[in-house]
């Protein structure tokens, strides 16, 4: 475990080891220098933050079991549109949304399910209001194939650049069809001009030109997609990730880095390797591989069987939470001691352990949100993705995180001279609580620094 004698009552009370079972070393570099001096203030807010989840009454506007501030503000307008004089007009936080869909440091894609989330990170992404905002090409993931769509993400990443929109088998939901008229893909030449590839079974949209990977199961349809990238790259990756199909949560943070490194993610169960996936990994001739989850979800016999075929490193937590933090944390080769630690080339893994980025934060029982959210990883702060358990609550090992790694300082220049961070919650706030993104808001504040 890893010392935090000058963290604050509350996160010592509750924290988290290190990564368990992992078979890579690597080592925590020097915390950021503004976040010790904020660790009392930060933690008086969050006990506040925290007290608070469990007050007030269900908002229905926002479908949440959280309470929102509904103070009215007098609104007083000298435009030609003002109210006849005598009459007054109000207006509140809930009607502009506010402090649900953002606040000064967070934003939220407030779908109430997978696909509306996709569809409204795609439009994020690619605004598509203008030209040279469009994607080129869009991916339509399955819904009913949670591993396929999460392998899926990293068609996002370069040449390929396509958002994850999500489908049923039928027919394209309405706010996917939409969200595609709206993003107008406009053909990609690295997909054969494509401007949709369909993956798995998916229905085949009208009026646009696809292309389609199909395999026989999961396993096949992962390995489908890192053989049609290998292809249209004209190589394979030298790293792969390996997630388990029978722990969905430790599998979610993996569609992020797929985005952001167009690294791909194949698929292993208890029973061992199956052999598309063994034929995949052979093809990538002894490639890097990283596992993710402790020996309970990809046992070391599994792990054993996967070193047949290229070298074998675990990155693990001891929960989904945890393991998507060290995640975040992870870089191979480790960082040496006492430097900073980032991702340089030839490197794997987000390597973030310093103020200045993004971070993406999903409820770990919507497993399609990681597809649906991936884009955000690979643009605008290019950040991990991070789970909560409790919509009500932020787990300890992100807490921590934040706490060590995630608050900017700035000096006597003054905060326009600091670094930013930017978090996206993925979901109404029945996913994650509008308590816990003002505690995130918070956490992730440019402070001052003695």
């Amino acid at each position: 475990m890893f010392s935090r004698s000058d963290r604050c009552g509350i996160a010592l009370a509750d924290r988290v080891a290190g990564p368990s079972g992992a078979t890579a070393s690597w080592q925590r570099a020097p915390r950021y220098g503004a976040a010790r001096m904020r660790r009392r203030a930060i933690c008086s807010i969050v006990v506040l933050a925290v007290g608070c989840a469990g007050c007030g009454g269900k908002t229905s506007l926002f479908n949440s079991s959280k309470p929102i501030r509904t103070v009215t503000v007098p609104v007083t307008s000298t435009s030609a549109h003002a109210p006849a004089s005598g009459s007054s007009t109000t207006s509140s936080p809930l009607d502009l949304g506010i402090p649900a869909l953002a606040t000064k440091n967070t934003s939220r894609v407030d779908g109430s399910d997978p696909v509306s989330d996709a569809a409204g990170v795609a439009l994020a992404v690619f605004p598509s209001v203008a030209p040279g905002t469009h994607p080129t090409a869009v991916t339509l993931a399955p819904t009913d194939d949670w591993p396929a769509a999460i392998a899926a993400s990293s068609l996002m990443a370069p040449p390929f650049r396509a958002p994850v929109l999500l489908s049923g088998p039928s027919s394209l939901p309405a706010i996917t069809l939409n969200a595609l008229k709206l993003l107008a893909p406009t053909g990609n030449g690295s997909a054969g001009g494509a401007q949709v590839i369909r993956i798995g079974d998916v229905p085949a949209p009208s009026g646009v030109h696809s292309t389609y990977i199909g395999g026989n199961g999961p396993y096949a349809l992962a390995a489908a997609i890192d053989s049609y990238e290998t292809h249209e790259r004209g190589r394979p990756s030298v790293n792969v990730v390996v997630a388990s199909t029978d722990a969905p949560a430790y599998a979610m943070p993996a569609a992020g880095y797929a985005a952001e490194s167009g690294e791909p993610v194949l698929f292993v169960d208890s029973a061992g390797v199956p052999a598309p996936t063994a034929q995949a990994l052979a093809a990538h001739k002894h490639p890097h591989i990283y596992v993710l989850g402790p020996p309970s979800v990809i046992s070391a016999s599994v792990v054993a069987e996967l070193a047949r075929y290229g070298t074998v490193k675990r990155i693990s937590g001891i929960d989904p939470a945890s393991t998507s933090v060290d995640f975040a944390e992870y870089r191979d080769p480790p960082c040496a001691f006492g430097q900073p630690c980032v991702h340089v080339p030839g490197s794997f893994g987000w390597a973030i352990r310093s103020p200045g980025h993004a971070y993406v934060l999903i409820n770990q029982n919507s497993t399609l949100d990681a597809a649906a959210a991936a884009a955000l990883s690979s643009s605008g702060g290019y950040g991990p993705q991070l789970l909560v358990q409790n919509p009500n609550s932020l787990p300890t090992s992100v807490l921590n995180y934040f706490l060590d790694y995630a608050t900017p300082g700035y000096t006597q220049e003054g905060p326009t001279a600091a670094v930013y961070n930017h978090a996206w919650l993925i979901g109404d706030p029945g996913e994650i609580s509008v308590a816990v993104q003002g505690q995130v808001d918070s956490l992730l504040e440019a402070v001052p620094q003695r």
